[in-house]
């Protein structure tokens, strides 16, 4: 269970777009870097999070989490920490491998995960029970130090277990969660109960997703020419 001792408003924001690993793949704790897009969608974040007075500000240890949060905060004076059990659930051995690939060479292990979600653990892995147990224990403490605006910066499994969390969702259920790159959930603790105001919201980029791919087409033939 997750608690504030003081009212406390937690602005859990997921990282922005990464540079892809091979298409659609099991990123994990690899390090996968914000894409050109993600650091817009970070800074559209700095833009609609920028009237509100942070009085922290955590994120994971990974880069992608890290910059997202330095975009957001800014040159803030406030204080920063940088958390390993923020990060995004381990894949272990599967991590940068791709979906058809891992069904491919370990169908009955893919299975597996299909119908045991929450307990299954990849080989040198985690399992979502293992990963919800030391982010809401992460998140207990930085509740019990820290009241007024905090920001997390945190991934996608990670938001979706604490989200599953606050609303009573089985674990087994918490892809039905949506929580896109660069976006902000608004969770609300008081004495009386805990409130989820916003969810899975992404401000609005100051230039088109076609626009920003493009450009990142154009660098990618540029470097390919050098």
């Amino acid at each position: 269970m997750l608690r504030a001792l003081n009212p406390t408003t937690l602005y859990l924001v997921r990282h922005g777009a990464v540079i892809s690993v091979s298409g659609k793949a099991y990123i994990g704790q690899i390090e996968a870097p914000l894409s050109e897009e993600g650091v817009e969608q970070a800074w559209a974040l700095r833009k609609w999070l920028e009237p509100v007075h942070f009085t922290a500000a955590f994120s994971s240890d990974l880069s992608r989490a890290q910059r997202t949060c330095r975009i957001v905060t800014g040159r803030r004076p406030i204080l920063h920490g940088t958390l390993p059990s923020l990060r995004e659930i381990s894949l272990g051995e599967w991590e940068g491998i791709s979906f058809r690939e891992i069904e491919q060479r370990f169908p009955e292990a893919y299975a597996s995960r299909g119908r045991d979600i929450e307990n299954w653990r990849p080989p040198a892995g985690e399992s979502f029970a293992d990963c919800r147990m030391r982010v809401l224990r992460t998140l207990n403490d930085i509740l019990a130090q820290h009241s007024g605006n905090i920001l997390v910066v945190g991934h996608g499994g990670v938001n979706r277990l604490v989200l599953c969390e606050v609303l009573g969702i089985p674990v087994k259920n918490l892809h039905s969660l949506g929580q896109d790159y660069g976006c902000v959930n608004i969770i609300d603790f008081s004495a009386k109960r805990t409130r989820v105001q916003l969810l899975n919201y992404t401000p609005l980029l100051t230039r088109p997703v076609e626009q920003i791919a493009t450009a990142q087409a154009l660098q990618t033939v540029e470097r390919a020419g050098r």
